[in-house]
């Protein structure tokens, strides 16, 4: 399987949202790292809101495009079925603001990140060591990271200082491993 396609889209994904979530933040008036949600900045004022709503649904689309050639190109079919509804998770967080729909809003986020870090630790087994110990490091930080959350257990980072320990390194884990499907070496385990 050409695993470098997924790896492309992966890669997009994840950098485009990395970086336009950080110039939304600078747009944005008044926000807090620590004190506001990750999704405020789809509720906030313009250019923030439109920079943010179209880059979470682009990484979204962009994990969903990946999943296809990795699911018809390979042997396991279960990583990229966690993949893609992580993805569906992503793009409803975009659709679903956190005001006008704020139940779908939550079940899309915690999709996205509750399979975003399944989908970490589930891709050990396509990648060697030592990536696939750090793939396995992220996915549980981040869960972790979302059961505090969700219980309000801030740990003095404030809201959104916790929930960005749980979506970084999802992030950080998309671009690592879209370069090991970019750059496989011999020794990688077949998908």
């Amino acid at each position: 399987m050409n695993r470098k396609l997924p790896g492309k889209f992966i890669i997009f994904g994840a950098l485009q949202f990395a970086f336009l979530m950080l110039i939304a933040e600078f747009l944005y008036p008044g926000y807090s790292v620590s004190k506001n949600y990750i999704s405020d900045l789809g509720v906030g004022p313009e250019p923030s809101r439109a920079i943010f709503t179209i880059s979470i649904i682009l990484f979204g689309a962009s994990l969903l495009i990946a999943t296809y050639p990795l699911w018809k190109g390979g042997n396991d079919k279960i990583f990229p079925a966690i993949l893609a509804i992580a993805g569906i998770g992503l793009i409803g967080v975009g659709l679903f603001n956190e005001i006008d729909h704020t139940l779908l809003h939550i079940l899309s986020a915690l999709l996205a990140f509750g399979f975003g870090g399944i989908a970490a630790i589930s891709s050990s087994r396509l990648s060697k060591p030592s990536f696939s110990y750090v793939s396995i490091f992220q996915g549980l930080m981040s869960l972790i990271a979302l059961v505090l959350l969700i219980t309000h257990n801030y740990l003095d980072l404030g809201v959104g200082g916790m929930e960005r320990l749980v979506a970084y390194p999802i992030i950080f884990w998309a671009i690592g491993f879209s370069a090991c499907l970019i750059h496989p070496t011999e020794q990688e385990p077949a998908m």
